[in-house]
């Protein structure tokens, strides 16, 4: 009944005009718009990527049969442009800062340079269905979204369609034009290498992280590298996408905050604690301008990793 219920709206829109389309669709943008984000780890090309998806279904709005339901035929579309995005390195990674200091030589560059934070008041906190592994909230946390960008892309896709969105076996094969089968491995292999990122990443987000976040504010705005240091555990990492330059343990980042501290800091220069991927966050701002984003990963009462998204130009 709601399956014919479905194809009675598809009917109704293809008689109409394109409003009648962006009314039907509504509903799922949101939710698409996230999922799109958690394969490709872009808030850019997320948005990309459901404006291309709301084209595509527009235009083969004719051929599609209700087969599916309309989310389902939409999920498609959007997973499979998301993959041609990952296939394009060229779009995915954004130029490499040039900072107005010499950085200190790195513990290792970053591979996931293209990662952007996720605003929180665009995460709904949904129930997930009873065959989901992780919670709408644990399914976008940094960790979990660097850890799916080092996966292979169709590995990620079928990851998040399986233990995220709990579709069916067979619906996500024919999604990605594959079978059950294939389906199965692809996801057993993601869980085993996701598993193991996430463990290395693990965090225990402390009741105290206000009064934290705050401590860290002061201290970081007030130059004092000290006071920044008192907060880290002992084997923290520092991480600064787009730039690939990562900085493990409290030695290599203090030789990093050592020099960037050295650079006077323009007057106006504040941090406005807010949130971002379901973590504590601070907003940089010189004056009216932003100046990126810091999002902390706490580990009890101290921070275990601090990732800088510097301000898009």
């Amino acid at each position: 009944m709601h399956r014919e219920k479905g194809r009675d709206k598809i009917a109704h829109v293809r008689t109409t005009d394109e409003q009648g389309f962006r009314e039907l669709t509504d509903t799922y943008r949101h939710e698409l718009h996230l999922h799109c984000y958690r394969i490709l780890g872009s808030l850019t090309d997320a948005e990309d990527a459901v404006q291309e998806t709301l084209l595509a279904a527009w235009r083969g709005l004719d051929a599609f049969e209700g087969r599916s339901s309309l989310r389902t035929w939409l999920y498609r579309i959007a997973t499979n442009r998301c993959l041609n995005v990952l296939r394009d390195a060229g779009r995915r990674r954004p130029p490499e800062p040039a900072p107005p200091f010499d950085p200190p030589e790195p513990s290792r560059r970053g591979e996931v340079t293209w990662l952007q934070p996720y605003p929180d008041e665009l995460i709904e906190d949904r129930k997930p269905g009873p065959e989901a592994r992780y919670s709408t909230r644990e399914a976008v946390e940094l960790a979990f979204i660097t850890g799916l960008q080092l996966l292979p892309p169709r590995q990620a896709a079928t990851l998040v369609l399986r233990d995220v969105l709990c579709f069916p076996a067979n619906e996500v094969a024919s999604m990605l034009g594959t079978t059950e089968t294939a389906i199965k491995g692809m996801l057993q292999r993601a869980r085993a290498s996701l598993d193991k990122h996430r463990a290395r990443a693990a965090h225990r987000p402390s009741p105290q992280e206000r009064a934290l976040t705050r401590r860290f504010a002061d201290a970081f705005t007030a130059g004092d590298l000290d006071g920044v240091l008192r907060l880290l555990t002992d084997d923290a990492w520092l991480a600064m996408p787009p730039a690939p330059h990562e900085y493990h343990g409290l030695e290599a980042i203090a030789g990093f905050l050592r020099v960037t501290m050295a650079v006077p800091v323009p007057q106006g220069f504040t941090m406005t604690p807010t949130r971002a991927n379901n973590q504590p966050a601070l907003h940089c701002r010189h004056g009216e301008a932003s100046a990126g984003l810091m999002v902390l990963t706490l580990d009890g009462d101290r921070i275990r990793a601090v990732t800088r998204f510097l301000a898009r130009k």
